[in-house]
């Protein structure tokens, strides 16, 4: 630990030996698995086109409006992938022990969209024509990190893997299809490995530089945004996805932030001074107020739905 404020350069080095060595152990825990054995090819028939298939029409999608609309943003998510390697490349590198992890994050992320794509193409989940006019737009709007520097993106992406993970498997469980579920509890079981990779750096960044670390803390958690907010009518997706208990305020607060937080002892932490002290009330005073808008919107959304569960039926 040092009381003198760490430059990136540093940082990044005194790093690298815990970089090593969760790479290892994520290498020696991940398994391999297959996009193509999750699909089911079966169902497939061709589109209408230059192939002269069946035009795509409602009707032959098995799921539910918003069971659609959770894996369009989960997928538009996922093919962004070449900015945020952009991103964390220009800031980690490419070389030694980051650079190796840089690579396998990117190619093992690289299966999450093509697993869930050939999934809704090949069972006519949604419209194939305004998917890719979505693609398109999403990604020639790319992704810039709101969360500069080292510890910040650390930070950021202890969060948002794990996020990430609980919109997949949610977004599953709501689809009442099992062959959805499987996959994206398969693609959740990425996810929450690379939770465990950046949260093990955040908290060895900790251990070299807590007031730094707890400033970078603090500043995620206030202004957290998932890496999909960039999609076109992203609010009004996000609401709709609350509402179906897909993802909102109080599994963002009860199974993303606190679950990290706690792990790491973020809130109990010793040794810290000015900024970093600061930086730990202002966090808490946060999340008092994050739990109580957690508490307001899962209020208001169960009185919304037992009017409409008091609605006669048509």
């Amino acid at each position: 630990m040092t009381t003198e404020p760490l430059s990136e350069v540093a940082l990044l080095t005194e790093l690298e030996p815990v970089v090593e060595a969760n790479l290892n152990r994520h290498l020696g825990t991940a398994k391999e698995w297959f996009p193509h054995e999750y699909v089911p090819w079966s169902e497939g028939t061709d589109f209408d086109g230059v192939l002269g298939g069946q035009a795509w029409e409602p009707g032959q999608s098995k799921l539910s409006d918003v069971a659609r609309t959770s894996l369009i943003v989960n997928l538009l998510t996922e093919d962004n992938l070449p900015s945020y390697h952009h991103e964390i490349a220009s800031l980690f590198g490419r070389d030694g022990a980051w650079g190796t992890w840089v690579h396998r994050w990117t190619a093992e992320e690289g299966r999450h969209g093509i697993a869930i794509r050939d999934y809704l193409l090949t069972t006519r989940a949604v419209d194939p024509v305004a998917l890719e006019r979505a693609r398109m737009t999403h990604m020639e709007n790319g992704f810039t990190t709101d969360h500069q520097g080292v510890l910040p993106s650390i930070s950021y992406v202890s969060f948002q893997e794990l996020a990430t993970r609980v919109a997949h498997r949610n977004t599953g469980r709501i689809s009442e299809d099992p062959v959805c579920d499987q996959l994206l509890a398969r693609v959740a079981q990425d996810e929450n490995l690379h939770m465990l990779f950046y949260r093990n750096l955040l908290g060895a960044a900790f251990e070299l530089a807590p007031n730094e670390a707890m400033r970078a803390v603090c500043g995620v958690v206030k202004a957290f945004q998932m890496p999909g907010h960039g999609i076109e009518n992203f609010r009004r997706k996000s609401v709709q996805i609350a509402k179906a208990g897909i993802y909102d305020l109080r599994i963002h607060h009860d199974e993303v932030i606190m679950p990290v937080l706690r792990q790491l002892r973020v809130l109990d932490r010793t040794g810290l001074s000015g900024d970093g002290e600061a930086a730990r009330e202002e966090l808490a005073a946060f999340l008092a107020d994050l739990d109580q808008a957690a508490s307001r919107f899962t209020e208001m959304r169960d009185r919304a739905n037992a009017r409409k569960d008091a609605l006669p039926a048509r």
